[in-house]
This record gives C-alpha cells, structure tokens and sequence, in this order.
C-alpha cells in the first residue's frame, strides 16, 4: 500500500471505485447471452449480435462524444457516465420482473453501455493525468491492472454462484449496483477541476469527430502501437469465441471445466501487472514495451493443439497463462507511454478514438471468424488467427519515442 499513499487519498477514491465497477462487471460476465438463452429461448445468431452488434454500435454511437468530453471537466463525466450505466442496467431486472423483458431491450442495453464504457474510458484517462504526476503513471496503470485481473479471478465464479441461487439476472443487478459505488467512489474524490477551453469555437466542428484518430495517426510511434493493439484484442478475442465452441461442444468440457480454464490463468495477469514497473525501471519502458507485446503473441497458436481431457485442461491453462502473464506486463506500460505520448489537450479525443478502434475491430474479427469456423472448423480457425497474430510484432514502435513537447502539436500536422 505504499505506493497507493504515495499517489494520494485522491487517487486511493479513484481506485476503489475502478475496483468495485470492475468487480461487478466480472461478477456479471456472460449475463446477458445467459438471459437471452434461458429467459428469451435466442438461438445462436441473437446471441452472436449481443457481443458484435451491441458493441459496434456503441462504438459508433461514442464517437461523437469524444471531442465533447475532451471540454467538459471529467469528473461530472466519469460520474454521469457510471449513473447512466447503472440505470441502463437496472431496466432488465425490472423488466423481468414485470414479465416483459425482450432481446431487443437486451441489445439496446447493450449499446447504451458499451457506449458509455468508451466515454468513460477517455474521460478516465483525462482525469488519471491531473490526479497523478507523470512519473507516478505507470504505478496507477500497474495498479489498476493488477485489480482488474484479481476480480478476473473472483468474479465469475462469485458471479456464477449467485445465479444458481438467485436467478438468471442477480448478476445484472449488482452490476448496476456497482456502478451507482463507482459514482460515489469517483464524486468523493473532491478537489477542484479547471473547465477545458476550447481552442476555436463553443459549438463541435465537425472535424473534431475525426481528431483523435489523426493525432495518433501523426504521431510515429502512437500508429504502430494504435494497429498492434487493435488487430491483438481482435484476433485473441475471435479465437476465444471459438475456443469456446470447441471445449464446449466437440471436446465434451463441462463448464465449470472452461471457466476454470480461463479464471485460473489469471493469476498470471495479476503477477506481470506487479512485475511491470521494476522490469521498467531495470530495462527501460519501451524494450519493456516491444518484449513483452512481442512475446504475448506467441502463445494463441498452442490452442490449436488442444485435445480432450485432463491434458486437453491443462494445455488450455498453460497456454492461457503465459499470455495473459505477459499481456499484465505490456498492458499497463502501454497504457502509460499511450498517456506519456498525448499531449494533454487531446486525450479524451485520443483515447476515445483508440478504444472505439478495438472494440469495432473486435466485432468485426470476431464476426469473420465466426464465419471462418463455421468453413474451416473451429480448430483451423483458432490455428489461422494464432498463425496471423505472430506478425502483431512487426507493428510495434521500433524506437523510443522523444520526449513529448506542450504545448501540443497544431492540428495541420495531421
């Protein structure tokens, strides 16, 4: 805990409340395709369109609100944000009870958070940076990764439980729940924030929908990083939809066989989100950066090997382990230098571009792949994405970037 007092009570508000919506995030993992196969009867193309459809969409609808969140304070945004999220949610129970729920509500849902996850994100990382010196940052991240990957462990078995013994959308409940904490965690923060100003004109342009993209595009080691990321969670993503496939059907897994294939194994993400800032400090950020986003794609293409059985489990675990070992190193560092490399000015936009990017390339990889295992099976599939996913190395910065000026570049660069 010497770290987190070291950052400040602020900072200590702000992590409590990353830890609870994240914990009720896990506890609720699958509650939807749960609900819409055991409450609504959907068949396998519904539940497909909660994961694709719902996330592109509201990938699309975040767009927008980018640029807008880029001049408003971020604290009133983090905590609207988790309101609206908590009150999105809170209709599925109700509607259940009222005997009316439908897929469409589901789907609408769906969008309305994941459109709500995005703005928060960029506003998250706005706040991070006032509440935190620069190097302090990786502390936070590693932090913040370090949580994450412990309530990976603990929340879907939790999660799991209370279904069994409260029903089908006990999980949604205190996911909403969690969000309505987060709010009061992030409003107990306190402390003054100064309002952005515009650099032109009040009202949105229209080219401030497309800014952060063209900022991460200009900048040269923003863009490699920007493509590895998005085209890794995409592939690793599809691969897992079909693993799923594959140990749940052909191979005969039970359940609670392949949720512990993957809860297990996080235990390893948890270990590299510690390790990551004394490897920083002995190597340095970017060869921390290349090696470890390097060698977390080597290990996808090992699930085309897996068999039934206990060696079947094991593999499973193994391979799952050395990834998201080396993806708790890499994550939080490239969280760090992502903030180090964005001029101050433009971060909402940036990552609000960045998270909008990967969650529309994980539903569109994830959509073609579903369609290359229904030709291929889902073993040539898994095989093919794990083959594609060691080229992922050649994306990333080749060279440590120069120190960032502030001001920030004009917007003609781009």
């Amino acid at each position: 805990m010497r770290d987190g007092h070291r950052l400040g009570r602020r900072f200590g508000w702000l992590w409590a409340a990353y830890g609870t919506s994240a914990l009720g995030t896990w506890l609720a993992f699958g509650a939807f395709p749960l609900i819409a196969v055991q409450v609504l009867h959907a068949g396998p193309a519904e539940v497909a369109a909660l994961s694709s459809v719902g996330a592109a969409v509201g990938a699309a609808v975040a767009v927008p609100l980018g640029p807008w969140v880029e001049f408003r304070r971020k604290r009133p945004v983090l905590i609207g944000t988790d309101l609206v999220r908590c009150a999105a949610l809170l209709t599925i129970p109700a509607a259940f009870a009222l005997g009316v729920l439908s897929f469409v509500q589901l789907l609408l849902v769906s969008v309305v958070v994941a459109a709500a996850d995005i703005t928060f994100r960029a506003a998250s990382g706005a706040y991070l940076k006032t509440l935190v010196p620069a190097e302090h940052l990786l502390v936070a991240n590693a932090r913040f990764e370090s949580t994450s990957w412990t309530t990976t462990i603990i929340g879907p078995p939790l999660g799991g439980a209370a279904i069994g013994l409260l029903g089908p959308v006990a999980t949604v409940v205190a996911d909403a729940v969690s969000y309505l904490l987060s709010a009061l965690g992030i409003r107990a923060t306190g402390g003054g924030e100064p309002r952005p100003e515009r650099r032109e004109a009040a009202r949105m342009r229209a080219g401030d929908l497309l800014d952060g993209w063209r900022y991460i595009l200009a900048d040269a080691t923003l863009r490699p990083l920007f493509f590895n990321t998005a085209v890794f969670n995409g592939l690793v993503m599809a691969a897992d939809a079909l693993l799923a496939v594959l140990m749940l059907g052909r191979l005969g897994f039970e359940p609670w066989q392949y949720g512990l294939a993957f809860a297990a194994p996080s235990v390893g993400g948890l270990l590299g989100s510690r390790l990551a800032r004394p490897l920083v400090t002995r190597f340095g950020q970017h060869r921390v950066l290349v090696v470890s986003g390097a060698l977390r794609a080597l290990w996808l293409v090992g699930l085309a090997f897996v068999g039934p059985g206990t060696g079947g489990l094991l593999l499973v675990m193994g391979v799952e382990l050395g990834l998201i070992f080396c993806c708790g190193v890499f994550n939080p560092v490239c969280a760090t230098y992502r903030l180090d490399r964005t001029a101050t000015g433009r971060i909402a936009r940036t990552l609000s571009a960045w998270t909008v990017t990967t969650k529309a390339s994980t539903a569109l990889l994830t959509a073609v792949w579903g369609v290359l295992g229904g030709l291929l099976g889902p073993r040539t599939a898994i095989g093919l994405a794990g083959v594609l996913l060691l080229a992922t190395p050649l994306l990333l910065p080749r060279r440590a970037a120069a120190p960032l000026a502030e001001p920030e570049p004009a917007p003609s660069r781009a």
